[in-house]
């Protein structure tokens, strides 16, 4: 891709990847303590876990990227490339952080 030709489609999907994983985070966060049928961790102990865990929030970042490819499937679709360019680097931005915590620690 040529920087050249960025445009107004390329920043909102960058926009839209970053900030729907801010969004999906908690969601997930929410998914796994509807899963826990043990009822031991509530909500609150999956949100201290994330704050407080390297590993784990890099584990739920990680699959809070995963949402990404609604809208990466979406915008193949609507053949809207440069949009999907977008999402792809969008979601990129988060692999050094995803890396360093799940393997370098």
């Amino acid at each position: 891709m040529n920087l050249r030709y960025w445009n107004r489609q390329h920043t909102f999907g960058l926009l839209v990847a970053v900030f729907s994983v801010l969004i999906f985070t908690p969601i997930v966060m929410y998914i796994f303590t509807w899963i826990d049928h043990s009822n031991i961790l509530g909500f609150d102990d999956y949100l201290d876990k994330f704050l407080y865990n390297k590993q784990y929030r890099g584990k739920m970042i990680s699959l809070a990227v995963v949402p990404n490819l609604i809208w990466f499937y979406w915008s193949m679709n609507k053949r809207n490339y440069n949009f999907t360019t977008g999402i792809i680097l969008g979601s990129a931005v988060y692999v050094p952080y995803i890396i360093y915590n799940n393997f370098l620690q």
